[in-house]
């Protein structure tokens, strides 16, 4: 007989089942009503997230083309600065160049002024005189050495000025340069997109780098940059200015002093000429003279000799006289005419001995002087030639150097074939 096996579970009731399928039923709603709700909110979410991101990609867009200007616009600044400090630095330096060139252009001169003041040591005696020629060659001396000092100086601080533009220039080149980065970069940010390749997820990407700049900091700094160039720059235009100033001052100081110099050397010439023409006038009066008291003193020595015959001839007479005989030896009219004759002839040649002594000694003192004449002539030629040769040398500072040829050999003391009389007693007495 079959048997019926129970299987072991709990048994249910029925309202238990109904409860069940109520509360699955009742579940099932909720839980559909929560996902719809859970949607719903998914999908303002995503709504809401999408236009944020899509606003927000969009800002900062914005912001970066905001900052590309506003860096681009600071380079462009940096650039314009950078054009002008260059063209600064290459005004400056040929404004430098220039003061070399002036400074070492003042070498001739130095040395012209000292050759004449050592030509002029040759002078010899009386005309070795502290005249104008030597106060304004002295002075001119003085005037070289003074525009020198100013023109170093200034070469100085060009250079000074030199390094400090270049440093300036190192400063903007440097922010010019992270200028071109930073918008490489930031061009580089504009351009990626959702499907750029080159995106991907990085190890704390906000995080704040060290060495990091407030953008006031950032403002400020090529602010100070581009102001300490416009700074710099202004200098150099101010010290060009100086530069130019100063060569033009000088070279019209060394200019007028050079007149100077030439006018008392022309003026010293013509009164040494004036008082060398005097000398040979006086030169010419005192042979003149001393030929005509040579004459004069032969005169005398003729005169005094026929004095002395006219003496032995009274002296003969009167000893004669004294042998006549007897009473014939009477002092008589002869007598005493042949005794006034020898009186008066022993007076004439003492008179003429006298006069003849005098004459002589007025010859000793003609050529005496005629010797100081002649030896304070040769010192005046010697001088004039000296500063005729002064002369052409300061040629050497209005003819260039290509074309200048000397007109007084230091040798020979001339190179022209034709000599004015002046010039070849000058070199006669030399």
């Amino acid at each position: 007989m079959a048997t019926l096996s129970v299987k072991p579970s709990q048994r249910f009731q029925l309202p238990d089942w109904h409860t069940n399928s109520y509360l699955l039923s009742t579940n099932a709603q909720l839980q559909r009503d929560a996902s719809h709700q859970i949607r719903q909110e998914a999908r303002v979410l995503r709504n809401e997230t999408n236009n944020q991101t899509i606003w927000d990609e969009h800002d900062n867009r914005t912001r970066l083309v905001e900052r590309i200007d506003t860096v681009n616009r600071w380079k462009e600044m940096l650039d314009k600065c950078l054009t002008d400090l260059d063209a600064e630095i290459d005004a400056l330096t040929q404004m430098k160049d220039s003061a070399e060139q002036n400074l070492q252009a003042k070498n001739l001169p130095l040395d012209v002024a000292i050759e004449c003041l050592t030509l002029r040591e040759s002078r010899r005696d009386i005309d070795v005189v502290k005249d104008p020629v030597e106060d304004e060659l002295h002075k001119e001396v003085e005037v070289i050495e003074a525009t020198k000092k100013a023109l170093q100086q200034k070469v100085s601080q060009a250079f000074e000025q030199l390094c400090l533009l270049q440093e300036v220039r190192q400063q903007l080149n440097s922010d010019h340069r992270g200028k071109m980065e930073t918008l490489e970069i930031d061009r580089g940010c504009l351009s990626l997109n959702l499907r750029s390749p080159n995106i991907s997820l990085k190890v704390d990407p906000t995080r704040v780098p060290d060495g990091s700049t407030t953008l006031q900091q950032w403002d400020d700094f090529s602010q100070f940059n581009k102001d300490r160039g416009e700074a710099e720059m202004k200098a150099a235009t101010e010290l060009r200015e100086a530069i130019a100033l100063t060569i033009a001052e000088t070279n019209n100081e060394l200019e007028a002093q050079r007149v100077a110099t030439e006018f008392a050397f022309r003026k010293r010439l013509r009164e040494m000429e004036k008082v060398y023409s005097e000398l040979k006038w006086q030169e010419k009066n005192t042979l003149e003279e001393i030929a005509e008291l040579q004459e004069d003193i032969r005169h005398l020595e003729e005169d005094l000799r026929t004095k002395f015959l006219s003496l032995k001839l009274s002296h003969t007479r009167l000893d004669a006289r004294t042998y006549r005989p007897n009473v014939e030896l009477c002092r008589d009219q002869a007598q005493y005419g042949l005794t006034d004759e020898v009186h008066q002839l022993e007076a004439t040649i003492a008179a003429l001995k006298q006069k003849l002594a005098q004459a002589q000694d007025a010859l000793d003192a003609l050529y005496k002087h005629l010797a100081r004449l002649q030896a304070d002539i040769a010192c005046k030629a010697n001088s004039m030639l000296l500063d005729t040769k002064c002369m052409d040398t300061r040629r050497k500072l209005t003819v260039p150097a290509e074309k200048f040829v000397p007109e007084v050999d230091t040798f020979t003391r001339t190179t022209d074939s034709t000599l004015s009389p002046l010039k070849s007693c000058h070199l006669e007495l030399a």
